[in-house]
C-alpha cells in the first residue's frame, strides 16, 4: 500500500514539469510536506474541459487524499480509500467510473513504507520507516483516480459544499520496495503521460497497459528518522538517515 508519502515540490516547479496550461489559484497553494498522510491536501496533474470554452486543459490543482465515491453519504469514508488495487480498479463499483474519465498524477519526491523489527537487547520492537525513491532523485508521478462529491446536508448555495478527492494506484512491489512491503504505488511512465490523462481515452484495456512497469525498477530504500511515525511530525529532517543501532 502507500499510507505516506513526501511531496516538496514547488507549484511552479511541477507546471513545468508536467507541462500545465493552468496553475492553481492563489488560495489552492499547498506547503511543501516530507510526511503527507491520508486527507491530507495533496497536488494533482488532471486534465478537465474548460466549462467556457470546452478546451480541455492540463491543470495542477489541490485535492483531499482519499477519494470519496459520488454516492457516499460522508467524507470519511475517503480515509479509507487511499488506495485502489491496479488488479481490480476497473472493476470496483467505488473506482471503475473514475478509471474511465478522471485519471490523475500524484508528483511525489518518494514514499515511505515500514518494516517490524524485532526487539534486540535493550532495544524495544519498532517500526522502523523506510524512504522509497528514485535512485535519479527525480520526480515519481504516482497514478491516481479523482472523483467529485457534493456534501449532501451543505445548502444549495453553499461554495463549500464540493469536494474533489483522489486515490492512489498501488501494484505488486519491485525492486529495492519489494524488500520492504509487497506493495507499492505504480509510478506512470514520462512517455505515458498524455493516454494516461486524456479524459477522452476510455478503453480500460488500454489504459491498464499503462500501468505495468512500476518506476521502472530504479528504486532506493534506506532506513529514516523513526520521527515520521508520527503524522504530526513534518520537515526535511524526517529523511535523516535511522541511526545505526547494532
Amino acid at each position: 500500500m502507500c499510507g505516506r508519502y513526501v511531496s516538496t515540490r514547488s507549484p511552479a516547479e511541477l507546471t513545468g514539469l508536467f507541462d500545465v496550461t493552468r496553475e492553481p489559484e492563489p488560495e489552492q497553494l499547498l506547503e511543501p510536506s516530507w510526511n503527507v498522510a491520508p486527507t491530507d491536501g495533496v497536488w494533482a496533474v488532471l486534465e478537465r474541459a474548460d466549462r467556457d470554452t470546452g478546451e480541455v486543459l492540463r491543470q495542477l490543482r489541490a485535492l483531499r487524499w482519499g477519494l470519496v465515491p459520488s454516492w457516499a453519504k460522508s467524507l470519511d469514508i475517503g480515509a479509507k480509500m487511499i488506495n485502489a488495487r491496479v488488479e481490480t480498479v476497473h472493476e470496483k463499483p467505488a473506482y471503475r467510473r473514475a478509471f474511465a474519465k478522471r485519471r490523475c498524477l500524484l508528483p511525489a519526491d518518494g514514499f515511505y513504507e515500514w518494516q517490524t523489527e524485532p526487539a534486540t537487547g535493550d532495544r524495544k520492537a519498532r517500526k522502523q520507516p523506510y524512504f522509497i525513491a528514485p535512485e535519479d532523485g527525480g520526480v515519481m508521478a504516482l497514478a491516481g483516480l479523482y472523483e467529485f462529491w457534493r456534501d449532501p446536508e451543505a445548502a444549495e448555495d453553499d461554495p463549500d459544499a464540493w469536494w474533489l478527492t483522489c486515490t492512489i494506484i498501488t501494484t505488486d512491489a519491485t525492486d529495492a520496495a519489494g524488500r520492504v512491503h509487497p506493495r507499492m504505488p505504480l509510478a506512470v511512465n514520462a512517455e505515458d503521460y498524455d493516454a494516461w490523462l486524456d479524459p477522452s481515452h476510455q478503453d480500460a484495456d488500454d489504459l491498464r497497459a499503462l500501468l505495468t512497469s512500476p518506476a521502472e525498477g530504479r528504486l532506493d530504500a534506506r532506513a529514516v528518522n523513526t520521527a515520521v511515525n508520527n503524522v504530526r511530525n513534518n520537515g526535511p529532517h524526517l529523511l535523516d538517515p535511522a541511526p545505526d543501532n547494532g
